[in-house]
């Protein structure tokens, strides 16, 4: 039987979805990138938002509209957070939380037996230990994610993600180097760590994040590590002089501001100040060359007037952020947020939305033309439809060449222009 899988979110996510691929094909099951072919559908969903809920439902019901003869699965974080909502969704007819996503196997010979509507929805429990069957592959990318860490100890009064994934939690050591070998066995060179917490990796075992670089870059045939998105607080001076020490670590950090105000950002509960931020900032600048620093951050938060929303513009311009992702707040039931007053108007966000874009566009078209007269090493992903080879630095910055270039290698290119999104430059 052939299995379409779709996912939702975060690299985190991602990880997961090819856990259960490789599951799946271990037990006898194909794989289809073809929705027409498929007999079972798997959807593994993120929670972070309303509006991420909204789009898990509409998967749901779409691939059962579609496909009404077809089992569907829902599996993921909407379901493990709101056990209650998932239960509604009957066009699932397999719902598991993440806790359980690795019973995706034994739950559809469960269901090929009954015939019944099968539910597992465990709830995440204080000390339970890092899970993970580990993967051999990435889905044909030229990088490969590892996930590390599972779990949030932070509790952001906006932020559902603590009851969606539990406590942190951290891969084993030794894990991380036998599944690193068996990603470079199959020509990855690229390593991603990534995990809901990421910097927290190691809490309670005596390890840190700079350990898991390490035992990454131990391996002869990774050429690169990159670290997935990272919270402030856990970023010591003295661990990042460690991560600095390895050089395989690529410098591009992506470090979750929120706010550069310390009013939202206490209303927030993020555990930093902005000056706090703007330090950790100065010190990965000063650590690695050619650092690039990006960012999240939300506006109109409860509470959040004209002149928070400007503090926070203008720290960013001041930071000088390489790229920002800027959302607006959305009210999240089961957060302290949402029960808050001085609820933000919906057009008064997106007025923000739009004032923080131009500022973020602008600091974004001076960095890439920066790159301008540098060469650089670019992992090459592919061609654009312009017949352009394209790919990324070691700081993440996208770039088009002209010149042949093996997909998954990497090439020295000299920028010689920058548009809005790339540079461009010729194969050396």
């Amino acid at each position: 039987m052939k299995i379409f899988f779709h996912t939702l979110g975060c690299k985190v996510n991602q990880y997961e979805t090819q856990e259960m691929r490789e599951d799946a094909v271990r037990n006898g099951y194909m794989l289809t990138e073809n929705e027409n072919e498929a007999d079972i559908f798997v959807i593994n969903s993120c929670t972070v938002t309303s509006e991420s809920d909204r789009k898990t439902r509409q998967c749901v019901r779409h691939f059962k509209s579609e496909h009404p003869d077809c089992i569907t699965v829902l599996t993921g974080c909407m379901p493990q957070s709101f056990p209650e909502m998932a239960e509604k969704l009957t066009e699932a007819d397999i719902v598991l939380g993440n806790k359980n996503n690795h019973l995706l196997v034994p739950s559809l010979n469960e269901y090929f037996i009954s015939h019944g509507r099968i539910l597992h929805l465990n709830q995440h429990e204080s000390g339970e230990e890092f899970y993970s069957s580990g993967i051999t592959d990435f889905e044909e990318r030229t990088r490969a994610i590892v996930k590390i860490e599972d779990g949030c100890d932070r509790f952001c009064s906006y932020c559902i993600i603590p009851k969606a994934r539990g406590r942190v939690r951290s891969k084993d050591i030794d894990t991380v180097k036998q599944e690193v070998l068996h990603l470079t066995e199959n020509g990855y060179s690229e390593i991603v760590l990534v995990g809901i917490n990421l910097s927290a990796y190691g809490k309670g075992t005596g390890l840190t994040l700079a350990d898991a670089i390490f035992a990454a870059a131990e391996n002869e045939n990774v050429k690169r590590i990159r670290l997935g998105s990272l919270e402030p607080d856990h970023l010591t001076d003295a661990l990042i002089e460690k991560m600095s020490e390895c050089k395989k670590l690529c410098p591009q950090f992506h470090i979750s501001l929120q706010s550069g105000c310390d009013k939202i950002l206490k209303k927030m509960n993020r555990h930093y100040t902005a000056a706090e931020y703007e330090h950790l900032c100065a010190v990965l600048r000063d650590k690695f060359d050619g650092a690039a620093l990006t960012t999240d951050i939300m506006v109109g938060f409860p509470y959040e007037t004209d002149e928070n929303f400007e503090e926070t513009r203008k720290f960013a311009e001041k930071i000088g952020f390489e790229k920002i992702h800027i959302f607006p707040y959305s009210r999240r039931s089961g957060t302290p947020a949402d029960k808050m007053d001085g609820q933000v108007s919906r057009a008064v966000k997106a007025q923000r939305v739009k004032a923080l874009s131009e500022t973020a566009e602008k600091i974004r078209k001076d960095f890439l033309r920066e790159q301008i007269g540098k060469t650089l090493g670019v992992l090459v992903e592919g061609k654009q439809k312009d017949g352009l080879s394209f790919g990324y630095t070691a700081n993440y910055t996208p770039v088009k060449f002209d010149g042949e270039a093996k997909i998954g290698s990497i090439s020295d290119i000299k920028i010689v222009s920058a548009d809005k999104e790339f540079c461009i430059g010729i194969k050396i």
